[in-house]
């Protein structure tokens, strides 16, 4: 007796209509059409041998770590991430577009074929984006040191960008209403970069840091009234050396905020000396004094600018020096400070000519407004022999 079947079990041995449909128009136009199918299955293969062929140049073309990177490498690596998916795709949909396929099997192919270059055109947009941010940052700064601190950031924040997209456009394909969901991603985002506000700033400014190059690591900077060298530069903060010696820690906004002055690209570096002489200096030296100073500056090898009165000082005859010192990197700013300082201590010395300090003189005056001695005029005794 046979055994009867249960109702409630799906009957697996028939297939869906619309497979059965499908299989049997395929094998309909595989009779009628073989010819122009033959003609297709060669080109499509051509032109997947052709992509292949791609895609190994690209492969040796993509460059190595540490390498320069130029267009050729950028391009070499979006060459290279071209998936076999792809090009079996573009084969596929070069055979049904020529020889003619059935409606069924043609969307079928059709809709793969869009999945498949959608998501390989997030690929390739990924890797070209990439490199040309390496190269360009690269190419300013030899070691890449600062960018790998962000690559990590900056390749999740493309690549999401990116396949969000390519996912968006595959939903709209299969005929989904994208709009709510793209309207949501939207609300969505505004809200996370509300709460992170801060986080997101600070993030942005590393960006902005690395590209931008206001300072690089290792340089001596300025800011507010701190003098410090940039030892590494974060996603979040900065971290410097004061020149005394303190840690500090920025954050990478705050920072930015700043008036920043580099003191490390500077191809000569200003010092400026304030030196008071007394009043009672003798006219001639006094007017030799810029000569004196040009020669002390010129002999130390250093640029002499300017020299001369610059005001008439309470108590001094106040002078300005300025110089500039050559390639900073290479002279001790600090050194030649102290050289010129102690040579005009040394020249002024030698030249009877005394620095001021804060005195104050009283002078008695007669009735008539006269300058006269603050005491009587003590009168010589006489010696009178007897």
């Amino acid at each position: 007796m046979a055994d009867k079947k249960d109702p409630t079990l799906p009957d697996i041995s028939v297939t869906p209509p619309n497979l059965t449909e499908m299989w049997h128009s395929t094998i309909h136009w595989f009779q009628l059409h073989y010819i122009q199918i033959l003609i297709a299955i060669g080109a499509a293969t051509i032109i997947y041998l052709a992509l292949a062929a791609i895609r190994e140049l690209g492969k040796r073309h993509r460059g190595h770590v540490g390498d320069a990177l130029g267009y050729t490498n950028v391009l070499g690596r979006a060459a290279a991430r071209t998936t076999h998916y792809f090009m079996l795709l573009v084969s596929a949909r070069l055979v049904v577009g020529y020889a003619d396929a059935p409606a069924s099997l043609a969307k079928t192919i059709g809709f793969l074929f869009t999945v498949a270059a959608v998501l390989q055109a997030a690929i390739w947009a990924r890797e070209i984006i990439l490199g040309l941010i390496e190269r360009k940052t690269l190419a300013e700064d030899g070691g890449g040191e600062t960018l790998a601190n962000a690559m990590g950031l900056i390749r999740v924040l493309v690549s999401f960008a990116l396949f969000a997209i390519a996912a968006v456009v595959v939903l709209d394909n299969l005929g989904v209403n994208v709009t709510g969901l793209v309207a949501g991603l939207g609300i969505g985002g505004i809200a996370i970069g509300l709460a992170a506000q801060g986080i997101f700033s600070d993030l942005f400014a590393a960006l902005s840091i690395i590209f931008d190059k206001p300072f690089r690591r290792g340089e001596v900077i300025t800011y507010d009234q701190t003098t410090a060298r940039v030892e590494k530069i974060g996603l979040k903060s900065t971290r410097l050396r004061a020149m005394s010696g303190e840690k500090k820690v920025m954050s990478n906004a705050n920072l930015l905020q700043k008036e920043i002055t580099s003191l490390q690209t500077l191809t000569q570096r200003r010092v400026t000396y304030a030196i008071g002489i007394i009043y009672q200096t003798h006219e001639d030296k006094a007017e030799a004094i810029p000569a004196m100073l040009q020669a002390i500056v010129e002999a130390e090898g250093l640029i002499f600018v300017n020299a001369g009165i610059i005001a008439f000082g309470a108590s001094s005859l106040d002078y300005q020096l300025n110089f500039d010192v050559p390639d900073p990197d290479h002279h001790d700013y600090f050194q030649m400070r102290h050289r010129i300082g102690l040579a005009i201590w040394k020249k002024f010395n030698a030249e009877g000519i005394e620095f001021a300090y804060p005195t104050q003189t009283s002078f008695t005056a007669a009735p008539d407004g006269k300058a006269i001695m603050p005491y009587a005029e003590v009168q010589p005794v006489r010696r009178v022999d007897g």
